[in-house]
């Protein structure tokens, strides 16, 4: 598994992608560079994205949290941590709180996936699948647009980055990894569900559903202000953005993490 690790400060951020996103470290880039110079920055690289392995391994919500544990063990990386998920990673995050509550300091959500999404939510594993076959063919080089991510065209990553992002888009397009995630995700979520809301502090930024979600802007927003309209240590930032929320509204997420964090 890969991780990037940066910056100096009392506070570790925990950076976990969202579903399907070819590359972490850099699609975060335009956020966390904005916040390295005052807290220790980490950004967790599942199998199946990034620079980390393509593995035929079980992605239950246990497992999955098994390995991202261990490899920031294996990396000197130290709880607490302020967890900071985007998408299908609040699963993940969500669940790190209710089984290991000493290591989650507190619950950034970046648009984050809280379980009641995927009462609803319509998962395509054969689009995955062709999308799958498409990039092993070499298909998805052939339509350039494919490869601009939100990171590449509303972020700060230098020309070199950008080509960066670009080839290992071309590499880790719905990987046999991220496709066995999706499979068991709405099993995961119903997990975190059964286990209740955890008790840490949260902040969670809602974008306005655009950008693939597949829900409306009332119903995206609705669904996580619900979910923390009974915890006592939570609150939520609308955004009027697409889901990669970090992509877009970078300055303005960073100055709201601070004033949490404080």
């Amino acid at each position: 598994m890969s991780i990037y690790t940066g910056g100096e400060g009392d506070k570790t951020l925990v950076f976990m992608s969202g579903g399907g996103t070819c590359s972490p470290i850099l699609d975060f880039k335009s956020l966390y560079s904005l916040l390295s110079s005052e807290y220790k920055i980490a950004v967790v690289e599942k199998f199946g994205y990034g620079f980390s392995d393509i593995v035929d391994e079980k992605r239950d919500i246990d497992t999955m949290l098994s390995e991202t544990r261990m490899a920031l063990d294996k990396a000197g990386i130290h709880g607490p941590y302020v967890l900071c998920p985007h998408s299908l990673s609040g699963l993940e995050a969500l669940y790190w709180a209710q089984k290991y509550p000493d290591e989650v300091e507190a619950i950034v959500g970046l648009d984050m996936a809280v379980p009641d999404y995927y009462d609803e939510m319509n998962i395509s594993i054969p689009t995955m699948e062709l999308g799958h076959y498409a990039a092993v063919l070499g298909i998805t080089r052939w339509i350039p647009s494919l490869a601009e991510s939100d990171a590449i065209k509303y972020g700060t990553l230098s020309e070199k980055e950008k080509d960066i992002y670009r080839a290992v888009f071309y590499q880790k397009t719905a990987t046999k990894t991220m496709i066995d995630e999706a499979k068991v995700v709405k099993d995961n979520a119903k997990i975190v569900k059964e286990n209740g809301i955890p008790q840490v502090p949260m902040l969670l930024f809602i974008s306005d559903g655009s950008g693939g979600t597949g829900f409306t802007k009332e119903k995206w927003r609705s669904i996580p202000e619900k979910y923390i309209s009974d915890h006592d240590s939570a609150s939520c930032i609308e955004l009027d953005c697409p889901h990669y929320i970090h992509d877009y509204e970078y300055e303005a997420i960073s100055k709201e993490i601070r004033n949490f964090i404080k």
